[in-house]
């Protein structure tokens, strides 16, 4: 029987966001309690009911990042196909990677290696232990490992079109160059950010990744619920 590990952060009011993102505001707007005054029902069966207010940058919480949001020529989120954010997947352990440090060729080959999957297409999704060491402080915003250029054209020539990671950002978030943004921007592949619960994946071998974003029109990305399938 298939089981469901949930990869998304759970969405907060104030929850943490990238130094450069105004944090979400997600508070209620209508209560139970609240809407008995709008005297629906009847008076023996009143219906009441709760809706919350969300205000967030599309790129705060679990997300996909469209072609957009790094090439003006690219597509937008609503124009990628949706069989493009799901998929074969494995996992990488690359909890040696330090924070702010570099993911380079050599630790993508040995993880292949560890995990047991060949590279052929597969979404990759990069297990560095950030999520655990730092959420839920804003520290989980301005810790993550990057993944170098090269690390990045070592995905793109394996066919994969898409990879996850834990930070906010593919790119260590002390370094002005963006050096995997720019390698995705080029090569026509993007990411998942900000992902957790990757250690449940660790040594499962060839899984499948679900992260479906929100038809959101000319948007440069999207919040998803990311999850994987384990047979």
């Amino acid at each position: 029987m298939s089981r469901i590990i949930d990869l998304s952060v759970t969405v907060e009011n104030f929850m943490p966001a990238h130094q450069t993102m105004p944090k979400p505001v997600y508070i209620p707007y209508l209560t139970h309690e609240g809407s008995l005054a709008l005297k629906l029902g009847t008076p023996d069966d009143p219906f009441t009911s709760a809706i919350e207010y969300l205000g967030m940058l599309n790129h705060v919480g679990t997300h996909v990042d469209a072609f957009f949001h790094t090439n003006p020529d690219g597509a937008t989120v609503d124009e990628m196909p949706i069989d493009f954010f799901m998929g074969k997947a494995v996992c990488f352990d690359l909890t040696h990677i330090p924070d702010l440090g570099d993911i380079d060729v050599d630790d993508m080959n040995a993880a292949e290696a560890a995990a047991g999957v060949k590279v052929d297409g597969h979404i990759v999704l990069l297990n560095t232990g950030l999520h655990a060491r730092h959420f839920p402080n804003d520290s989980c915003m301005h810790s993550n490992p990057g993944l170098t250029a090269a690390a990045t054209h070592w995905l793109a020539d394996r066919g994969s079109l898409l990879h996850g990671v834990e930070g906010p950002s593919t790119d260590r978030p002390n370094s002005p160059e963006f050096p995997s943004h720019r390698v995705c921007r080029d090569r026509g592949i993007t990411h998942v950010e900000w992902l957790c619960n990757l250690e449940q994946l660790v040594g499962k071998g060839e899984f499948q990744f679900q992260a479906v974003p929100l038809r959101l029109g000319k948007g440069s990305g999207s919040p998803v619920r990311a999850f994987a399938t384990l047979d």
